[in-house]
């Protein structure tokens, strides 16, 4: 598995390019999480983020090291840069791993999440919510009171927002016992005026989860 690093693209985690080089282990970057230095732990989420985007193998390995607890930690009570580059690493670490999806969701992920969604710059709004529709299969409703809040985002973000918010609809909407709930959140008028006006990848995700809720 893989253990170390290469060198990241740079060094600036408020582009979420921290150096990966710099940071070194994997193991070590979780040690680095649980630093009380807040620039350190959002540097270190965001080397995490990009590693993750790597595939199943970096993954598994992060997972493995024990990283998880650390960044709901640091999503739980870090700055809000910090919350959001550790909203990134789960992000990615979620992407396609049903395991991690489980994982995440037993360390607590969910309400952090949620108030990420609701409390976010727009930017972090938006990688909330594509965390929050990763994690759809692992959560229920009761898991995580998202509904409202997303379909805020649904007229309220930006235009990646607008499309991460239409996204997890989707996925969230994809399982039966999740479909009324949408609904009387409100969530069918913006989405159906975000099919209307959105933009191409927002019309995509809007028509997705409609279908899902008809």
């Amino acid at each position: 598995a893989l253990r170390s690093l290469a060198a990241g693209a740079g060094a600036d985690a408020s582009d979420g390019e921290a150096s990966e080089h710099a940071v070194g282990t994997v193991d070590t970057m979780v040690q680095q999480l649980q630093t009380s230095d807040l620039q350190e732990q959002a540097r270190v989420a965001a080397a995490l983020a990009n590693l993750a985007e790597r595939g199943a193998d970096s993954q598994a390995d992060i997972v493995r090291a024990g990283a998880v607890g650390p960044l709901v930690a640091l999503l739980t009570a870090g700055d809000l840069h910090g919350r959001a580059m550790a909203a990134a690493a789960l992000r990615n670490l979620s992407a396609n791993n049903l395991d991690n999806k489980s994982a995440i969701v037993r360390a607590g992920a969910s309400e952090p999440l949620v108030q990420l969604l609701i409390t976010g710059d727009a930017q972090a709004k938006a990688t909330a919510a594509s965390v929050l529709g990763n994690l759809a299969k692992a959560l229920t409703i009761e898991d995580a009171p998202a509904l409202k809040p997303l379909v805020q985002l649904l007229t309220t973000g930006d235009a990646e927002g607008k499309a991460e918010a239409a996204s997890a609809l989707r996925n969230i909407a994809a399982s039966p016992a999740n479909q009324a709930a949408i609904a009387k959140a409100g969530g069918v008028k913006p989405l159906v005026a975000l099919l209307r006006a959105g933009d191409a990848r927002a019309r995509e995700k809007a028509a997705g989860a409609l279908m899902n809720l008809a």
